[in-house]
């Protein structure tokens, strides 16, 4: 409750920033094509973790060594997913909006799709998103052409010479055509009757927010490829929907309703995030304070001569004072603490011995300023 009550404003938008920051991690982590690597990262992680707290030496030496290169080879295997994490964040913080198409564009483009799908001519439209999709393409013709139902069709006319290719559709103009996307290579989603075409839309799906239309040629299937996945759709209905909820998703909004809108559509995500932020900063600020607090410490006979046998000690406790981080004083459990008294000299017929703070045994974290009383009387019996 203490803590609660020394909250201030700057705390919570301090907790509010980093969960908003762990959030855009965990999305970026449930989009990320290589989730199982991360997954077992994150095992490695948990293992070194434990090995610390159980003190097994050797795992924990093989562990140091493996993280002291895992930098290198965090760039190294998810250079794609960074480089797209990072473009995300610039994306968002320009505010940069996504080159929809107008509803005129937006049914001739679904009517030249059923078009080409009733004919059977192989084709693939891309709608880019928010993020940039030039380093993603490669070849093609820059034509910035406005776009029309007559354009498209001679675009993937057999005879035109970049047929196979994708076209790029911005707002109302077709601004490239022949253009070569990275292939997908995850053929449990796109199934073992499947062609090139829907490889290229898989592959820049999984790389970008871009929507991506195919038209099979072999079976005059209309396919649509979105964050990582792809499936077919029915008729120009399902087809027209499909697009007007892309548009829809980039439309501007203000900036405290579209967070909302996003928070909303993964608050499983939102919430985990905004948990984590508080259990660190409750770690972190107020754990990290230094302070002082009062701890019963038992008494700990050590060196009894033989011969001689311990009755009772009075008191059998002292009041202690540690000093430390409100964390370590928190996590120091009572089996850690003691005073440790060597009662060697009851041979020699001592029975009172003087306590010091250098017989308070602790946690290398928190240390004894006090204690209370300083002189403790044993008990002996000779046998």
């Amino acid at each position: 409750m203490s803590t609660l009550a020394e909250l201030r404003l700057s705390d919570l938008l301090d907790v509010l920033l980093v969960a908003a920051l762990i959030w855009l991690v965990i999305s970026w982590f449930r989009n990320s094509s290589a989730r199982l690597a991360l997954l077992g990262l994150a095992a490695l992680a948990v293992l070194f973790g434990l090995a610390q707290a159980l003190d097994l030496q050797l795992t924990t030496l093989v562990l140091q060594g493996f993280f002291a290169v895992i930098a290198v080879m965090i760039v190294v295997v998810f250079q794609e997913d960074l480089r797209r994490l990072f473009e995300g964040i610039a994306v968002w913080g320009l505010r940069r909006g996504a080159p929809h198409p107008p509803p005129d564009v937006e049914q001739s483009l679904v009517d030249s799709i059923m078009k080409l799908a009733k004919g059977r001519v192989g084709a693939l439209v891309v709608l880019p998103g928010r993020e940039p999709l030039e380093r993603h393409l490669d070849g093609g013709v820059h034509l910035d052409g406005r776009f029309s139902e007559p354009l498209l069709m001679s675009l993937f006319d057999a005879a035109s010479p970049g047929h196979d290719g994708a076209i790029v559709i911005r707002a109302n103009k077709v601004v490239r055509f022949g253009a070569h996307l990275p292939l997908s290579s995850d053929m449990e989603r796109l199934g073992q009757d499947v062609g090139t075409r829907h490889a290229a839309a898989l592959g820049l799906a999984e790389r970008s927010d871009a929507l991506c239309l195919v038209v099979s040629e072999e079976r005059g299937e209309i396919s649509i490829a979105y964050e990582g996945e792809i499936r077919t759709v029915e008729d120009a209905a399902a087809l027209q929907l499909e697009i007007r909820r892309f548009i829809d998703r980039f439309r501007p909004l203000p900036v405290a309703e579209s967070s909302l809108r996003r928070i909303r559509g993964s608050w499983r995500e939102a919430l985990l995030a905004f948990g984590l932020a508080a259990g660190l900063w409750y770690i972190a600020i107020p754990g990290g304070t230094v302070e002082t607090v009062n701890r019963r410490v038992p008494i700990v006979v050590e060196n009894l001569p033989d011969g001689y046998r311990l009755v009772s000690i009075d008191p059998s406790d002292v009041a202690v004072r540690f000093e430390g981080r409100r964390r370590d004083l928190y996590m120091a459990s009572a089996d850690e603490l003691a005073v440790e008294l060597d009662a060697l000299l009851v041979q020699l017929g001592r029975r009172t011995f003087s306590l010091s703070l250098d017989q308070v045994k602790s946690p290398e974290q928190i240390r004894a300023v006090s204690m209370e009383p300083a002189k403790v009387k044993l008990s002996i019996k000779q046998d």
